[in-house]
């Protein structure tokens, strides 16, 4: 329940945001190829095996992309690759092209992901995408695309995407891609300036040949400097396309000068990284869309206590979200940008826990949209107060109560469950209406309901 698709009208009840729960810290920039100013690019989930890619300035002043894994989405390290030989040594976990030369890119993001797309040679499972880099009078930018089998030796595409652009600052810090399912095509977001920080849609069968690009829109909402858009397929609802976005407040100040006395910011090129702040929100669109749906204006990861996180280009998401336990999952976010103890931070949340249809102690009901279904059995994810309950009534698509289906033959649920089978007092096996347009009615009491399937 990220949007209002699924519903016709509520009564009592809303749409509620939750909030992560911070976690510890997965990875410090404490190497001498690490300097002040990084980023969190990426983290992809490999079969259960996860990489993470991050950019970071070494004290050089010289880009690059490096890597560290897990296992387990919640320990990670940055294993020695030995690849390329910074400061006469190649103890170090920085990712190579196929001709030993860093995968560098200016200041640009390196976007990678796990291509899904069946039949993909293996040599091509994983794909990533930066800007060329270059800028200039008269330069059209355009995209470089790498492939790998491994996920850290990564080879040049020997057909490049034809994807070039020449709207303002196009391509300009932040991409997302990946292969869509439902749309059985390759999906890109791309940053531009419209003169707001803003947002890019193209589409590919092949990563190579892309549509024309198409301006995303916001609805009727507040206009707001999305500095990165962090768009990808929820991995449990890949028809839905979470955006973990990153969301600029420019000059804000959200530092005193005694604060920054003892933060030593690091400057570079003249830009003053204290003079604003910034955080994460949380936005969605599907298939075939060029709409966000910003139903939550409100902030999705604030900053939180500590100047450190007020400074500017901080508190942004990484790309990706991966389950890390039975009943939770974990996304990434930078911290303490332009400052040297710059972090990423694990943050918690239950399955499919982004928000809830929620209900007061007072009580109220959601009743669904008509639509078709297939599986036996209604299955959700909800939670109540040891003095909540949720109870739904399986309709007709005119809104009359299908017979033995009704809310009075189905037992209060009460309890917090990721997974649970509603049962009436004729049992769950709904293979009587499988198919038929249906309608669902929840009513609810001091409870959550965060998502529902039928399988």
């Amino acid at each position: 329940f990220v949007d209002r698709f699924l519903i016709e009208d509520m009564k009592g009840v809303g749409l509620q945001l939750k909030h992560p729960l911070p976690g510890e810290v997965i990875l410090k920039a404490n190497q001498p190829w690490e300097g002040a100013f990084n980023w969190g690019n990426s983290i992809i989930n490999d079969n259960g095996f996860y990489h993470l890619y991050y950019q970071d300035w070494s004290r050089e002043g010289k880009p690059f992309v490096c890597y560290a894994s897990s296992r387990d989405g919640v320990s990670w390290k940055k294993p020695s690759l030995g690849l390329f030989e910074f400061e006469g040594s190649r103890d170090n976990n920085i990712i190579v092209d196929e001709k030993g030369e860093s995968v560098r890119h200016n200041e640009f993001l390196f976007a990678a992901f796990l291509d899904t797309r069946p039949g993909i040679p293996k040599e091509e499972r994983i794909k990533g995408i930066v800007q060329d880099g270059r800028r200039g009078p008269g330069h059209i930018p355009h995209v470089i695309g790498y492939t790998s089998a491994d996920g850290v030796r990564f080879k040049r595409m020997e057909q490049q995407p034809q994807l070039r652009c020449t709207m303002h600052n196009c391509f300009d810090g932040d991409f997302a891609s990946f292969w869509s399912q439902e749309e059985q095509a390759y999906v890109a977001y791309f940053r531009f300036m419209d003169p707001w920080r803003s947002v890019l849609r193209s589409t590919s069968k092949d990563f190579v040949y892309w549509t024309p690009l198409k301006v995303m829109n916001y609805g009727p909402t507040t206009r707001e400097h999305l500095y990165l858009n962090r768009t990808s397929p929820y991995f449990r609802a890949p028809h839905i396309f979470v955006a973990l976005a990153a969301r600029l407040v420019n000059q804000r100040r959200g530092v005193t000068d005694h604060q920054l006395a003892d933060m030593e910011v690091v400057s570079e090129g003249g830009n003053i990284y204290y003079n604003g702040c910034s955080d994460t929100v949380f936005m969605t669109t599907r298939p075939g869309s060029i709409r966000y749906d910003r139903t939550f204006m409100d902030s999705f990861v604030r900053p939180g206590i500590g100047p450190e996180n007020w400074v500017t280009r901080t508190n942004f998401a990484l790309s990706g979200i991966i389950q890390t336990g039975p009943t939770e999952m974990s996304f990434y976010v930078s911290r303490h940008y332009a400052l040297k103890s710059w972090h990423i931070q694990r943050q918690i949340l239950r399955l499919d826990g982004f928000t809830s249809i929620n209900a007061p102690y007072e009580g109220g009901e959601m009743r669904t949209r008509p639509f078709r279904f297939s599986g036996r059995k209604l299955r959700i994810n909800y939670s109540t107060s040891a003095a909540g309950s949720v109870q739904v009534e399986l309709q007709h698509s005119d809104g009359t109560p299908v017979d033995g289906f009704a809310a009075s033959d189905c037992p209060e649920i009460v309890g917090d469950q990721v997974d649970r089978v509603v049962s009436w007092t004729r049992g769950s096996d709904l293979g009587k209406m499988v198919g038929k347009p249906v309608r669902l009615r929840f009513i609810m009491k001091d409870a959550d309901l965060y998502s529902l399937r039928f399988k």
